[in-house]
């Protein structure tokens, strides 16, 4: 062992530096350490041997123990830090073993002894029938615990963390239930201590623990998800409730009766063993039969209604009371205009019902969701009999009052006052009190039953009374604005469309089949749905207010932290220099001989450099800024300050670059600092960190290739060329910079140089100016990567990034210590090592690349130049070895620096840590496996979480200590936390996260990117800001600073559960805070974050955030959190986090719902007499059988405002962030350039988005986006590639609302429509709108082309982009796949997603499509109720619609029917010809489309040309054909091949040899449903391209309508923008036929559809026949 304190290096560069021996400066002898470090090494050996665990596992957690004693040492005395890591790993009042511990109740098991039957005893006295004098109190066993724990000694101490480690180090996916780990530290601690395991000699075998410990805990973990064939993980097909999880297994191991479930293979119970010897039985028990699902994460929205209850019962009661107290009409007696007292009083109270409903329906939810085992059934049922009982005394009451005959007793009314306040206290009852809190407190209940849960899921950590009162405040201020708004603006308004339309039955109306039941109740109707339309208005109206009043909040909080605009720049730039003594340097231990001029100077100097090193200023502006030592005037050397700080006058231009990064990063660096910070240490005092970055795939550096070579036909533009449009004078810089560069090596490489001295100078430079070098030296090209990967989202970047803070750290020391610099005089290689170590001490990286064994050649060069550029660079990587026959792969953790050797042989690096994995670690969605399997090599205090895109700058390295600052771990009292009186200090609850900002160093600018950077600094500062004061901050971002040993010990830095854990890092979040954890937001420092800025980039991201969104909402932890806050901070969390995209979801509905309304009231309008009414309002006289419809007009304009301010208050957030940080005119600026690029219609476009993603994701599950492929934000993606992304989520659903508007519009004008117009045409149009070059004629053209191709390709071989591919991709969702592999395992584009539940697909596919072409279908029976001009009756709509609707259907099942057997008979013998199945294929869906248009032609002439009749009519049409698909694809499919083969079978009529088995005699039946459906599909998506293309026409024939467009999209002017593509003369030939061709088919098609419209329009007098059949339909 005599090399492990040896292993970071052979030889010791530092011999001659005294004391610099030591790899643990803190932790020497003279310090008085307790316990030395060759004491410390033999108790890791003799753990290892007694364990076995592997060696290389133990060498890293002793090099782990000692970094982490020494970094606390350094700031303590050795003694203490001994203690306080004991304290935050075992014993604590804060470490999760202790808490643990009691909450499972083990001090009873150990404390009943060994003489009775322990187990039993403990589960008797949990059950509390015995009591022994030992089990007294909580209090007794804590004060117990915590003196055996303040008499142990330092060994025992030092002991147990190492054994917590070890255990910890080689648990894998074991690391991710952390009670589950402390279960087996325990059972290890009990063995170890025992006499058996103290007088083993002989060394247990290396790897013991590994194989009889954590394997079979890891098998169990893997197939739960996975199977594992042939040595590959196949996924099964389950969702996540059929799945046990890591929280599933972690759970078990809360609870005293979960520990004793645990058998073992022979069927006794591990508890029924002796303590001492549990440990090594590990190996026998059989773990699965042990677990089982503690938490049902189900599809549903019930999860809605359970995790919200609150949010509902706040609306929705509220909404009762305020609307039946408005609608008396509606309850008063059938002779009577109003109703009596008594019943206003008791129909108002039963909103008091209506919440209790709430109640009760969540409750019974809940029984579904959570087991019902021995911890939870019991309050259940308590709660649902008294929920009962409410329900009786807030709903009886009101039977009793309407059975009642009018008498003038005042029974009644007293009876409905007593009943209306009931039902208030009810509700707000029901309102306040979280639901896991009443019957059985699961959050401060005593009782011992409810302490596990308390402890890991409710263990909130309190807030300051300040905090506190700002919560209540704020919470208060935004339900008393909204509730009174609310009354005024959205009810009381309400009540005279109620009063007029309650009562009135339409007259002189009948149906063939319904008599007048229908169309006489058609205004009530109208009234039920504009009801609902209210109630969605009242729930967004909350949402509004919050946004106000957290802005308001915000803008005071920035004040009180001191950033803001109203502080002049001239002042924050000239006190900048004293700002930077006073907060970023230690100074306080300094003896004052220096003066601070000097010290700041450095520093100073020191960015400004390194901005000058980065391309940001050139030597015109450096020189402005830095710091000159110029002769004094008594011919002393002084230093002058440079003008930046003395002559400032506020205009940043004169001394940077305008508009540039520098500018940016200064002004944020000044600003920053008038904040207060806390106190900084010296640099050796200060603790040390780990940055981790996980990497995948990204690219590391970028090649020459790939910088100068166009990616495909649509970039038009090379990399380089589009960075150098954006940085242009970061470019420059870097020209003259490379010249002088090429200067000086002059004449080495051509020895040309004296030939071409007369030559022009301006051509010579040229190609400097093009591609940055002139020889293809790679010292020269790699200049030229570097820059450019410095500007894209590359991994170099974020390391070089992140390496700043080594550079910080060095420049620290240097400057604070000065007499360093003196020591080492003369000698700048001793002091430049010197810097090193203590950069080294403090500060580590780690980049986890998974993949690093299996990187391509190109990879592993990059790799190896990042080693070389930056030594300290660790790589954690995995590496398999492949298993001897059959077995399973073995995987290790491997470990490599810059400074491990190279191995001749493999040509790899020889690993410094090893470390053998229970098996392949990631089961997940990789990210949190990745920075799991890399955890154990983290060092030090505190880890930074980095993500791959990220960059990172020296002004803000320097605060590094400021912010470590912030975790409150610098000044621990010098007690022991397990002292008699000691303890008490460390009551506060630690800090588990420190959130900081995060600025977009967005790719492109341009408006979609603007939006995105802006909602950015919205979400990642404004609301952080209060969210984090009143603790309601869960998410944390990527910059983030975590507690390493708070979050290592509470499983991890995140989740990893396959799909559930989709957002894996606002997991951790909430873990921390539910744990007891603080989570701080700081306002001072910022890390840059990339984001790929296009159209398609920034919906696939949206996407993703509203399905992670999705599979949170069914997660255990917003149960909990939704169930146990307390209300301000459950609101606080919902408004926050979920209530965002709810808001979404409900805006969109808002939308829908209006349409449906409006067309209803767009009915009434068209068919009955509306009563002319004077000023005042009444109605004028002699107007017999008019309906006075005028309120109703009154409040649809007022529905309409209320909708428009829903969406305009998203723009005030940003409006006011850059007020506050720019000033006034900026602001303004901003605004108008968002409104003038058609920002609001990307805002409607993308709340579809959300909201449709969360929804599928709640009902289907599965994350499937299609990518839309990377690239610039410059590419041109083409028109069917748009179509087919965005049709399902968006177009289809703007259509059909088009149609509802189209109907209103001609029924019901109001000037307020065309918000809508402008609103529903964005949720068609936008993608096209927002994509590169739409509108240059010739693309367009092409892209029509690719469209046609697109609609038609597919059949006769498989194509990978085509209708059917997109068409079938639609469908599986509900079909799902079959299991079998069957033929050749095809394109991979299925995604293997498990298939919907039934319940699930009967409600949103069968039961909604049919209640919605119900409710389209009353409305056009009612417009058809009326006698026409004739007076003769109409024959029933019900039938025409019937047969309109189903017409097509048949007819294409006929059509296909006669094919199939054509192709059947036909098909064989036309082998040779490969083109007959898409000639068939055409024939068929060009005779479906005949059909289509004939049934809407002969449907029009029914009614008589009339064409609002006949609007009304289609949408019904398509309602009722839109159900008629669903069902026939949710009853009658059965399971998808993974293959399109039976595609090809049917049009090409082979079905022979296709690999289909038996089933080919059953697929063609299956096949022919499916066509039918096809058909439909197929038509309408031909039919709606064409408008779509339509629509999109008439820019395109604006002149300079491109360069318009691309102005608007990237907001530079047309000098300035990426030059069009050069084409060849033969492209040019072929592009100019394509687009004469193509031109014409598309006017010849457009014109036909047109004048399919247009004739009738024309000529429809004149076209008149006479048919019997018409006459009837």
């Amino acid at each position: 062992m005599s090399d492990s304190s040896g292993a970071h290096a052979p030889y010791n560069p530092f011999a001659d530096i005294p004391g610099s021996n030591e790899p643990y400066p803190a932790w020497i002898p003279e310090r008085q350490i307790p316990i030395s470090t060759e004491e410390i090494e033999d108790i890791f050996l003799d753990l290892a041997q007694k364990f076995g665990f592997q060696r290389d596992s133990m060498r890293n957690m002793f090099d782990f123990l000692m970094q982490l004693l020494d970094s606390r040492a350094s700031r303590m005395t050795p003694n203490q830090a001994l203690i306080t890591v004991h304290a935050d790993y075992i014993g604590g009042p804060h470490a999760n073993y202790r808490k643990w511990y009691f909450a499972a109740q083990l001090n009873l098991d150990d404390a009943v002894g060994q003489s009775q039957n322990p187990g039993l005893q403990r589960l008797r006295s949990v059950k509390g029938a015995v009591k022994t004098a030992s089990t007294k109190s909580l209090d007794s066993a804590l004060n117990r615990w915590r003196n055996a724990m303040h008499n142990m000694s330092q060994y025992d101490r030092l002991r147990q963390v190492a054994l917590y480690l070890l255990c910890w180090a080689e648990a894998g996916n074991v690391r991710f239930t952390p009670e589950c780990l402390c279960f087996i530290f325990k059972c290890a601690d009990d063995y170890y201590r025992s006499p058996g395991c103290q007088n083993s000699m002989d060394p247990v075998p290396e790897g013991l623990y590994l194989e009889a410990v954590v394997k079979p805990l890891y098998r169990f973990m893997r197939d739960q998800g996975y199977e594992v064939v042939d040595g590959k993980f196949v996924r099964r097909e389950k969702d996540h409730y059929q799945i046990i999880g890591y929280d599933d297994i972690n759970q078990l191991f809360w609870y005293p009766e979960g520990i004793a479930k645990i058998v073992l293979q022979d069927g006794t119970r591990l508890v029924d063993v002796p303590p001492a010897q549990r440990f090594m039985k590990f190996g026998k028990i059989a773990w699965n039969r042990v677990f089982f699902k503690t938490f049902f994460e189900k599809r549903s929205h019930a999860h809605l209604l359970i995790n919200f209850n609150r949010i509902w019962i706040l609306h929705v009661a509220v909404y009762w009371f305020y609307t039946a107290f408005n609608s008396p009409k509606v309850y008063a007696p059938a002779n009577k205009a109003n109703p009596s007292p008594a019943m206003t009083w008791s129909a108002t109270a039963l909103g008091g019902a209506v919440a209790t409903m709430i109640m009760i329906c969540a409750t019974i939810a809940e029984f579904s969701f959570t087991p019902t085992t021995w911890n939870n059934a019991s309050h259940l049922t308590t709660r649902l009999i008294f929920l009962l009982v409410v329900l009786a005394l807030t709903a009886g009451p009101t039977v009793y009052i309407a059975i009642q005959k009018p008498t003038t007793s005042s029974v009644p009314l007293i009876v409905g006052m007593v009943q209306f306040f009931i039902s208030v206290v009810a509700t707000v009852a029901f309102g306040i009190i979280p639901s896991g809190r009443m019957f059985g407190d699961r959050v401060a209940g005593k009782s011992r039953k409810y302490m596990a849960s308390q402890t890991f899921t409710a263990a909130y950590p309190e807030l300051t009374s300040s905090a506190r009162f700002g919560s209540i405040g704020l919470w208060l201020l935004i339900f008393g604005c909204k509730f009174v708004e609310s009354y005024f603006f959205l009810t009381s308004s309400f009540s005279s469309p109620i009063a007029v339309m309650a009562r009135t039955k339409v007259q002189g109306c009948s149906d063939k089949y319904f008599g007048n039941a229908l169309c006489s109740n058609q205004v009530p109707f109208a009234l039920a749905i504009m009801y609902v339309m209210d109630l969605v208005l009242f729930f967004l109206d909350t949402y509004l207010w919050y946004i106000i009043w957290v802005v308001v909040f915000s803008v005071n909080r920035s004040f009180y932290i001191g950033l803001s605009i109203w502080t002049p720049w001239k002042e924050i730039y000239t006190r900048m220099p004293k700002r930077i003594y006073a907060k970023l340097l230690a100074t306080s231990e300094m003896e004052i001989k220096y003066k601070p001029k000097v010290l700041v100077s450095q520093v100073w100097n020191a960015i400004i450099i390194s901005m000058y090193r980065e391309h940001l200023l050139s030597i015109h502006h450096v020189q402005r800024l830095l710091y000159h030592q110029v002769d004094g005037p008594d011919g002393r050397r002084i230093l002058r300050a440079p003008p930046f700080f003395t002559a400032n006058n506020g205009n940043e231009s004169d001394f940077l670059p305008p508009g540039g990064e520098a500018e940016r990063r200064i002004s944020f660096f000044a600003s920053s600092l008038t904040t207060a910070l806390p106190e900084p240490l010296p640099v050796d005092a200060m603790p040390t960190f780990t940055v981790l970055v996980p990497h995948y795939s990204e690219k590391i550096l970028l090649s020459l290739r790939e910088i100068i070579r166009e990616e495909d036909q649509n970039t038009r533009v090379t990399l380089l060329e589009y960075l150098k449009q954006l940085h242009p004078v970061e470019w420059d810089n870097f020209v003259k910079d490379t010249k002088i560069l090429s200067e000086e090596s002059g004449n080495t490489f051509d020895g040309t140089a004296s030939t071409n001295e007369k030559s022009n100078p301006r051509t010579d430079d040229l190609p400097f100016y093009c591609i940055g070098f002139k020889t293809s030296a790679p010292e020269y090209t790699l200049r030229t990567r570097i820059w450019a990967s410095l500007r894209a989202q590359t991994l170099y970047r974020t390391v070089s990034g992140m390496m700043n803070y080594a550079k910080a750290i060095k420049l620290l020391y240097r400057v604070e210590n000065p007499q360093i610099v003196q020591r080492f005089a003369g000698n700048t290689d001793r002091l430049e090592r010197e810097l090193e170590r203590m950069s080294r001490r403090k500060f580590k990286f780690a980049v986890s690349m998974q993949r690093y064994s299996k990187f391509n050649k190109e990879e592993l060069e990059n790799a190896e130049f990042l080693l070389r550029a930056y030594p300290d660079l660790q790589i954690a990587y995995l590496d398999e070895e492949a298993a001897p026959k059959g077995g399973d792969p073995r995987l290790y953790s491997v470990l490599i620096d810059g400074h491990s050797e190279l191995d001749p042989d493999t040509g790899k690096r020889k690993p410094k840590f090893r470390v053998e994995l229970p098996g392949n670690p990631i089961l997940g969605d990789g990210k949190s496996d990745n920075q799991n399997h890399a955890i154990i090599f983290y060092r030090g205090e505190y880890l930074q979480l980095i993500d791959a895109n990220q960059d990172n700058y020296l002004e803000e390295c320097i605060k590094i200590r400021n912010i470590l600052g912030e975790f409150e771990q610098y000044s621990v009292s010098g007690q022991s936390p397990y002292a008699q009186w000691g303890h008490t200090e460390f009551k506060k609850s630690p800090v588990a996260i420190v959130g900081t900002r995060e600025y977009i160093f967005s790719e492109n600018i341009g408006v979609l990117g603007d939006i995105a950077a802006g909602k950015e600094q919205t979400f990642g500062t404004m609301t952080p800001r209060v969210l984090a004061w009143i603790g309601g901050k869960l998410h944390y971002g990527h910059p983030d600073f975590l507690n390493a040993t708070f979050m290592a010990t509470r499983g991890g830095v995140s989740k990893a559960q396959k799909g559930l854990h989709l957002n894996e890092d606002i997991f951790a979040g909430m873990t921390a805070i539910s744990r007891g954890g603080r989570i701080k937001h700081s306002e001072y420092y910022q890390c840059g974050k990339g984001r790929d800025l296009g159209f398609g980039t920034i919906l696939n991201f949206q996407t993703k955030l509203g399905t992670g969104m999705g599979e949170q909402m069914l997660s255990r932890e917003y149960y909990y959190l939704g169930t146990q806050l307390p209300l301000d901070r459950f609101l606080t969390f919902y408004y926050g986090h979920p209530g965002f995209h709810i808001n979404n979801i409900l805006v969109i509905y808002s939308i829908q719902i209006f349409m449906v309304t409006i067309l209803y009231i767009g009915t009434l309008n068209k068919e009955l007499a509306v009563c002319t009414v004077n000023s005042q309002g009444s109605v004028i006289g002699g107007q017999p059988g008019c309906y006075n419809l005028t309120p109703v007009y009154d409040w649809i304009k007022r529905c309409i405002m209320s909708i428009f301010l829903v969406f305009f208050i998203a723009f005030l957030p940003l409006f006011l962030q850059e007020l506050l940080e720019r000033g006034t005119g900026k602001a303004l600026a901003r605004l108008g350039k968002h409104f003038l690029s058609l920002s609001p219609i990307f805002e409607v476009f993308s709340t579809q988005i959300y909201s449709q993603s969360i929804l599928s994701n709640l009902t289907f599950g599965g994350a499937r986006y299609i990518a839309t492929g990377r690239g610039f934000a410059t590419t041109r993606i083409s028109f069917t590639i748009l179509y087919s992304r965005f049709a399902g989520p968006s177009i289809y659903m703007g259509m059909r609302n088009l149609l509802l508007l189209l109907y209103a519009t001609m029924a019901i004008w109001t000037p307020y429509l065309i918000y809508f117009w402008f609103s529903v045409l964005s949720l068609c149009i936008a993608p096209f709108l927002f994509n590169p070059h739409q509108f240059s004629f010739s693309d367009f053209i092409i892209d029509y082309r690719e469209f046609l191709r697109w609609m038609s390709r597919g059949n006769s071989r498989t194509k990978a982009s085509s209708w059917y591919g997109y068409c079938r991709l639609s469908r599986t969702m509900i079909t799902g796949y079959k299991k079998k592999k069957l033929g050749h395992p095809s394109e991979k584009l299925s995604g293997d997603v498990p298939r919907a539940k039934w319940r699930t697909v009967i409600f949103a596919e069968i039961i909604w499509p049919i209640c919605v072409a119900t409710i389209f279908v009353v409305a056009y029976m009612f417009v058809k109720s009326f006698p026409d001009k004739n007076g003769k009756p109409y024959p029933s709509p019900l039938i025409r619609i019937g047969v309109i609707a189903v017409g097509p259907v048949v007819w294409n099942a006929a059509v296909l029917m006669a094919l199939f057997f054509v192709s059947l008979f036909l098909g064989p013998m036309m082998e040779h010809w490969t083109k007959f199945a898409s000639v068939m294929a055409a024939l068929a869906h060009f005779l479906a489309l005949i059909g289509l248009v004939a049934f809407f032609e002969f449907f029009w002439f029914l009614e008589l040309w009339d064409a609002s009749h006949a609007v009304l009519g289609v949408i019904s049409i398509i309602g009722i054909q839109r159900a008629i698909q669903k069902i026939l694809i949710a009853v009658f499919l059965s399971r998808e091949f993974k293959h399109d083969e039976t595609n090809r079978a049917w049009w090409s009529g082979k079905w022979y040899g296709r690999g289909l088995g038996n089933s080919a005699l059953s697929q063609p039946a299956r096949e022919l449903v499916v066509k039918i459906v096809e058909m439909s599909l197929w038509t309408s998506d031909f039919l709606l391209g064409h408008l779509l293309l339509i629509v999109l026409t008439p820019p395109t024939l604006i002149p300079f309508i491109d360069r318009a467009h691309s102005t608007m999209m990237f907001w530079l002017r047309p000098s300035k923008q990426i030059r069009a593509p050069l084409f060849s003369t033969k492209q040019k030939r072929q592009r100019r036929w394509i687009v004469v061709k193509y031109t014409l088919v598309y006017i010849v098609v457009v014109a036909g559809l047109a004048a399919l419209i247009v004739l009738p329009l024309v000529f429809r007098d004149s076209i008149t026949f006479v048919c019997t059949v018409c006459q009837n339909i």
